[in-house]
């Protein structure tokens, strides 16, 4: 190993998940800054899943020599052993002393018999995060662009987990798609597409298509409200609604790959469950008060809700975009 490589970050495989998460050394410095340590690599999908308007950070570590792989555009980047997946969630101005407060940090490792997951739950003090796999809730009161807002976050168990990353029952990574990853990030050097620069960085190999097909950030008004809307139900959605996920069973395919058919994102499709007779369909097209999931989408309801987990609350800009393009469709195509 050159004399340059980073020695300092330990993912021991024969003893991971550790009890704490700076034994991973994953971070330098005051570890609530979220400074990454030499080969630590900040990224993030082009649109980011609702969990309760948490901010998030997300990095990945891919050990001394190893290298990823493109497998499809469609499919996460395959990650060699000994990978994580590092993703802090927190918030700004949290009551009463309008601080910035890290709630918990999610780390996804990879060793030869398959991913696991690693929870830390962050002190009070915020300099340490301890491993728990039990879930847990937190109360939690900020402000939100001015607003007042409250929540009961949940901070999930193992099995919570697995539900939304589970792929044939066993755990995998959701966002790290080279679809999700296709576009320019903010790094401190300067920004870059990030598929290009995991390769510059000798972190990928050189073998990623140029003309793939990619997500757009939901947020983004300069993009269709059709494009917009696939990219958030492929990111907030299809873990669960795709084949040999939780909800497979269900009759809509929600993934980016699968959900330009009309027929998948669920318009005109009667669901195979009402909870009240006015939904007639998932989607009816130019009527949200018959639309199963924007019915769902608006729940708070644990029984109603979709997503079923991550969330307590409705985000209100991903509802608002569901009924625009609910309104946008005037037929069954």
């Amino acid at each position: 190993m050159p004399e340059s490589a980073d020695k300092s970050v330990s993912v021991n495989l024969e003893n991971v998940p550790y009890q704490k998460l700076s034994d991973y050394r994953f971070f330098i410095g005051a570890m609530k800054n979220q400074v990454p340590n030499t080969q630590v690599i900040p990224y993030a999908p082009a649109s980011s899943l609702f969990t309760d308007y948490a901010k998030k950070k997300r990095f990945l570590w891919i050990p001394w020599g190893q290298k990823a792989s493109y497998v499809s555009d469609d499919q996460i980047l395959d990650l060699p052993v000994g990978s994580a997946l590092i993703k802090t969630f927190y918030y700004d101005h949290v009551e009463p002393a309008n601080v910035t407060k890290i709630i918990e940090t999610r780390v996804m490792i990879r060793k030869a018999t398959g991913w696991i997951f690693a929870n830390y739950i962050w002190n009070e003090e915020q300099t340490e995060a301890y491993l728990s796999l039990n879930g847990t809730n937190v109360p939690l009161s900020w402000k939100q662009n001015g607003q007042d807002m409250s929540t009961t976050y949940r901070i999930p168990s193992e099995t919570e987990c697995l539900t939304c990353h589970k792929l044939n029952n066993a755990p995998v990574p959701i966002g790290i798609k080279p679809q999700n990853m296709n576009w320019n990030y903010p790094y401190s050097n300067g920004a870059m597409n990030q598929l290009e620069k995991l390769i510059a960085l000798n972190k990928l190999n050189d073998n990623v298509p140029s003309n793939i097909v990619s997500t757009v950030d939901y947020r983004d008004e300069s993009q269709s409200i059709d494009m917009r809307f696939r990219s958030y139900v492929d990111i907030n959605c299809a873990h669960c609604h795709s084949e040999e996920r939780h909800c497979s069973y269900r009759p809509v395919r929600l993934a980016f790959n699968e959900n330009a058919l009309a027929v998948n994102m669920g318009l005109c499709v009667e669901p195979e469950e009402l909870i009240n007779s006015s939904q007639a369909y998932i989607i009816k097209p130019s009527d949200k008060n018959r639309s199963m999931m924007y019915y769902r989408m608006n729940s708070t309801l644990p029984s109603e809700r979709m997503p079923l987990l991550g969330r307590t609350l409705v985000h209100r800009e991903g509802l608002q975009l569901l009924e625009d393009w609910i309104n946008w469709k005037t037929t069954c195509e």
